[in-house]
């Protein structure tokens, strides 16, 4: 069957939906994007991804053209009209169509569009982890924006994919670890503390990752929020990323180190399953 998308209030072929040559989307990555999980038919972590979205539109001074309500009411009929069972509902606002100059336009109308991706839960890569590799961190001071322009992003990604790897981790001039090119980072210590870095303007505080937190807790795991560089993550006994695609995935090897025996740990193996299962 044909992917059906959403644009601007319509449902169209996604073969045919499109967006003006002028939306600033195009012209200047002036938007906000998420991305949302399903599974088994269902949105994840909704509640998250709605308040993280009001939050990086309102740091941009950009305003949603539709309610909380009517976007749930979109992305529900997405995944009717996809047979969406396991996948993701990719969600953008830029601020619209208009003649291109660097400074906002006065009267422009925000834009949206929606797109769906199918997706496997289970895989190779997820019985037996994945490899990584370490970048420097190019991005912008503002991370904590869900903003389109993810070329550093993009960059990162396409080394770690030249190599062979799964996910690039990025490191910031002070030798800390920042996040992964689309996750968030995460060590288990050799006295089974999680660790990851707190949310700041430095990171993307992933709705995931507040998931992943929450169930750590329900495990009696204790999650610790603060800096670790990349020596302590390589001694590390478990490294793990999150995101909304990844949902939890240990890394088993960071360039050519192999993390404690570069088998999936336990931790990163029950924290996944319990996340597949948690209600919704």
């Amino acid at each position: 069957m044909s992917r059906i998308a959403y644009v601007n209030g319509r449902y169209i072929r996604h073969a045919d939906a499109a967006v003006h040559i002028e939306d600033r989307g195009y012209q200047f990555g002036d938007g906000i994007y998420e991305v949302i999980t399903v599974i088994n038919g269902k949105l994840y972590d909704c509640d998250g991804h709605m308040a993280r979205l009001t939050r990086s539109l309102a740091e941009i001074s950009l305003d949603n053209p539709l309610t909380e309500d009517v976007l749930m009411l979109v992305m529900t009929r997405l995944v009717r009209m996809n047979a969406l069972k396991h996948g993701t509902i990719y969600l953008q606002i830029t601020r619209g169509v208009a003649r291109r100059d660097h400074k906002f336009p006065a009267n422009a109308k925000s834009a949206i569009v929606m797109t769906v991706k199918h997706m496997r839960l289970a895989g190779r890569q997820h019985e037996a982890g994945v490899k990584a590799i370490i970048v420097d961190d190019l991005r912008w001071a503002r991370r904590d924006i869900k903003t389109i322009q993810l070329l550093p992003n993009c960059l990162a990604k396409q080394a770690a994919a030249e190599q062979g790897a799964y996910e690039a981790i990025m490191v910031m001039p002070d030798g800390s670890v920042s996040e992964g090119s689309s996750s968030n980072v995460w060590i288990l210590t050799h006295d089974n503390q999680l660790v990851t870095r707190p949310a700041s303007h430095d990171i993307l505080n992933g709705i995931t990752r507040q998931s992943i937190e929450k169930i750590a807790k329900k495990r009696q795991i204790s999650v610790e929020f603060r800096t670790f560089d990349t020596a302590e993550m390589l001694a590390a006994k478990e490294v793990f990323v999150t995101s909304a695609t990844s949902l939890a995935t240990a890394i088993t090897q960071i360039d050519e180190h192999m993390i404690a025996d570069g088998k999936v740990g336990e931790i990163a193996h029950a924290l996944r399953a319990d996340y597949l299962a948690s209600p919704q």
